[in-house]
């Protein structure tokens, strides 16, 4: 459906789903709820304390869970960070939403013809803003996110861009923020606080209602570079190998690197903190639910040192990995008197079922051609059944090659390479993935491997193809 029937749409959307059972149990003549989705970039399964973490800090994100629900089996969009977002924004799983992949360093934009959740929710009378890392459009291109929504900008278009904790400038709307001090390679703004002050500040310039507030943070992210205040609240605490140089070759971008992520993992809790304290301080508490997630699973390099902080738990593979590492991340709910607090579920859904969650909340629809499906009913508890889908889908191409996972139940499949030998896991008893019984159920692998054969859709052509960028590594920022 084109954008602009869309939205001529979404009034008449909204009067029928006012009868969703789900939506009756909590609005009783009550506000529509402000909507905040916070999100760390390549924060791994295992690296906050609610999800079994030792040897990081982050009651923050902790108290979030024990306020709310917290999930064992919530799904990233896809194992990388472009597509994955691309699957939160338009509702379409990765064989079918519009971004597949980080193709060339500016990565590819969403075109006007894609719909995104802010659209939505802007339409049923939300005031949207984003902050943080974009990633699904560059400047003067049809992707920018004041072109797909959001009423408010803050912070990095291209996702290279934002591998950068100091640069001179961000984005502000359509134009360029410059950060004082940040010249020549200098550091004094770091961009993170930078992007969690204007944040609260839209809150606060929004505290009227009804809002949307999408905040993806780019903590912990590499380069791994951390303001000294937080570099000294672990410094000393972990064993450091001098110099560090990952599997791939990468040295660290700041000393003792197993330090540095600790901390700014504790950083971005910190600001969780401050945030959550901001909704008391305004009255906004009972009516705001806030979202915390990940984009796809902990990666390795620059010395985040995966295996040594168990960034990932048990679960195997690593950021661009389909394995459950790359894939399954932490998700926490919370919506004091809505969602009854320390409850933790094992309820299957993904990325793709957030953008009619959201529209559910705001009391309306999103379009008829998503592969998403509310899990409004899981949140408040009220849901029966074991997943929002039968079916769960991703791909992610490699070296030429179309890797694909599918969740079918407690079953995993796994091939690289379309017609490829599938290997099959059993969740319930296998988490880790470590041994491959398709062997043994051959009628799992057939009725996977059907379901794989209408699973997706050809990518679109880009007409112009991914930008190129070139970069200046002495102001760490970017040019054309």
């Amino acid at each position: 459906m084109k954008r602009r029937k869309f939205i001529q749409q979404s009034a008449l959307g909204a009067m029928s789903l006012l009868a969703s059972p789900a939506f009756f149990s909590y609005v009783n003549g009550a506000k529509k709820p402000n909507i905040i989705f916070m999100m760390a970039d390549d924060l791994g399964y295992g690296h906050l304390g609610c999800y079994g973490q030792q040897k990081i800090k982050t009651p923050n994100i902790d108290q979030l869970a024990a306020e709310g629900v917290q999930f064992s089996q919530c799904y990233a969009g896809a194992p990388v960070c472009a597509p994955s977002r691309s699957v939160l924004m338009t509702g379409l799983h990765s064989g079918h939403t519009a971004i597949r992949g980080n193709f060339g360093s500016g990565g590819t934009p969403l075109y006007d013809e894609d719909v995104t959740v802010a659209e939505v929710l802007k339409s049923a009378g939300y005031t949207t803003g984003l902050f943080g890392k974009w990633g699904l459009g560059d400047v003067n291109t049809t992707g920018i996110p004041n072109k797909q929504g959001f009423d408010q900008f803050f912070g990095y278009l291209n996702q290279v861009h934002g591998h950068y904790y100091y640069p001179y400038y961000l984005w502000e709307n359509e134009k360029k923020y410059l950060l004082p001090g940040n010249e020549g390679g200098k550091r004094e703004q770091y961009t993170h606080d930078v992007i969690v002050e204007k944040a609260m500040g839209f809150i606060d310039q929004n505290k009227e209602g009804p809002f949307f507030l999408y905040l993806p943070f780019v903590i912990p992210h590499v380069e791994l570079l951390v303001p000294e205040d937080s570099f000294r609240e672990y410094e000393g605490k972990f064993p450091e190998p001098n110099p560090w140089i990952d599997e791939i070759g990468h040295y660290a971008d700041q000393p003792a690197p197993r330090t540095t992520l600790a901390a700014m993992i504790s950083r971005m809790d910190k600001n969780v903190g401050r945030i959550m304290a901001q909704l008391k301080d305004l009255g906004l508490d009972d009516n705001t639910i806030v979202f915390f997630c990940s984009d796809n699973g902990a990666q390795n390099k620059k010395g985040a040192d995966l295996h040594f902080f168990e960034g990932n738990g048990v679960l195997r593979g690593k950021k661009a990995d389909l394995y459950e590492g790359g894939i399954r991340v932490p998700m926490i709910v919370r919506w004091p008197g809505k969602i009854n607090p320390g409850t933790k579920s094992d309820y299957t859904w993904a990325f793709h079922d957030v953008m009619p969650t959201l529209t559910e909340l705001a009391g309306t629809k999103p379009p008829d051609s998503i592969d998403g499906l509310s899990v409004l009913p899981a949140l408040l508890g009220e849901s029966q059944s074991s997943a929002s889908h039968e079916f769960f889908y991703w791909e992610f191409e490699k070296a030429g090659i179309l890797h694909q996972a599918v969740r079918y139940g407690a079953w995993k499949g796994h091939r690289k390479g379309e017609g490829a030998t599938m290997a099959l896991y059993n969740l319930d008893t296998d988490i880790s993935e470590t041994t491959d019984v398709a062997e043994q159920h051959p009628e799992i692998v057939k009725e996977i491997e059907t379901y794989l054969k209408t699973a997706r859709t050809q990518p679109r052509d880009y007409e112009h193809g991914a930008p190129t960028w070139s970069y200046r590594k002495e102001d760490t920022g970017y040019i054309r």
